[in-house]
Order: C-alpha cells, then structure tokens, then sequence
C-alpha cells in the first residue's frame, strides 16, 4: 500500500519555538509536493525562491563537475530545510537537490519566508546558526581535500555521518549506509576508493557492517586510527 505522509511542520527543526496557531498559519501558506527516489527537486541555476522543509524522506545536495561527475555535498532528512540562500539574496541556486526516497516536501514561498525572519527572532537565530555550520563545515571539507588523502577523507567523513546508536550510546552507527559511490562523490574520490577504505578497517574490528547500518565500535580509537594514517601513510594499524 502507498504511504501517506502527514502534512505537519511539527517537526521542522529550524520551526522549532513557534507556537501551534502560528505553525498552522505557515503550514496554510505552503503547497505540498511529494517526490519520487531520483526525482530533482531542485536544479543549479534555477531562478525558483521558494524555501522547502522536508515532512518525510531525504534528499541530497548535488553539484557536477565539468566533466558530468556528480559531487555530493549533503543528504538533508527529515526536519531539515533548504533553499534559503536563494530566498534572502535573490541569486539563482547554488546546487541541485535530489530525492534519494520517496519524500514529502512542505514549499514555501519566499515572501512569507522573509516576513518569518522579520516577525521571529528565534526563527532567525537558528536559521543564523545553519548558515554559521554551513560556512564551518565548507572550511573544513577545503582544508581536508588540500591535506588529507583519499582514504584519510573516507575515514574523516564516516565521523561525520556516524551519530551515537539508540540501544547501545558506546556504539555509533551511520544508518542507512549510503551507497558508497554516494560516499565517494562527497569526498572527491572514486567508489573503489571508499571500498578499499572499509575493506583495510573491517579486520581490526573497528568496524562493523549490519544490513543497511555500519557501525563504529570504538569512536575514540577510530579517531587515533584517523590521527595515526596521516603520519604511516594510509595503512590502518591491527588493534
């Protein structure tokens, strides 16, 4: 059976603090559209200004290179946001955006957007807090494709995505594993690259693969492991 998605901003982290009336109002002024896995959502260069909150399902953020190879910049989920930049400065958009599952998208219209920043301060303070991490994180993705080789940025990059596991807090886990050409893209590298990686950590028992989730048993060491590649040349120790 098809499912149904419901059609709330309850969740939107950047609506967090509004009150019920006001949430209903925003959630009266927006249209709703539900994406196919693959569909675009959004295209660079497009002259849309309209902001969108993802209710349910996930999207990556997308650029191509001059020769047609797609780099990822981010997977955006439930409770998340995008489209900002376009609404505030007025330029055209800065990447692409496309469904990696079945998604419900709340769209809001760019005017109603800004008379939100202008009537909320704590709307806008976290939306300054978004734009703060985004403007951290570029920083930090430069420095590393400048120093870092392939393999150090597949490690460095799994540490982003690893969040601490429900059941077991000790554990972090990255779930669902994106594929790994995914992974790759984000990185600048190749997928064979990314398999490689996992395949040299796997005996040490740092990682673990379960279905759709992989795990990090030990983020303290994996950090050590990360540390201990930039000066041995990229060859994980045996733990």
């Amino acid at each position: 059976m098809p499912v149904e998605f419901t059609r709330t901003l309850s969740a939107i982290t950047l609506l967090q603090g509004l009150d019920e009336d006001e949430r209903r109002r925003l959630e009266s002024r927006c249209h709703w559209r539900q994406c196919a896995p693959g569909e675009t959502v959004l295209e660079r260069g497009s002259e849309s200004r309209e902001v969108l909150f993802i209710v349910q399902g996930a999207v990556n953020v997308v650029d191509f290179s001059i020769s047609g190879r797609e780099i990822a910049y981010a997977t955006l989920r439930a409770g998340d946001g995008f489209g900002e930049l376009a609404a505030i400065d007025g330029q055209p958009r800065s990447a692409s955006v496309v469904a990696v599952e079945k998604t419900l998208l709340a769209v809001l219209p760019s005017e109603r957007f800004l008379d939100l920043l202008q009537e909320n301060a704590g709307v806008t303070f976290r939306l300054l807090q978004r734009l703060a991490n985004m403007v951290r994180s570029g920083d930090v993705r430069i420095m590393e494709l400048s120093t870092l080789a392939a393999t150090q940025r597949v490690y460095a990059e799994l540490l982003r995505m690893a969040v601490p596991d429900t059941a077991v807090p000790s554990l972090w886990v990255i779930h669902p594993l994106p594929p790994l050409r995914e992974i790759a893209s984000r990185i600048s590298t190749t997928r064979e690259t990314v398999a490689r990686a996992l395949s040299q950590l796997y005996p040490t028992g740092l990682l673990r693969r379960k279905g759709r989730s992989l795990y990090i048993m030990d983020r303290a060491k994996f950090q050590e492991t990360l540390e201990s590649l930039k000066a041995d040349g990229g060859i994980p120790p045996r733990i």
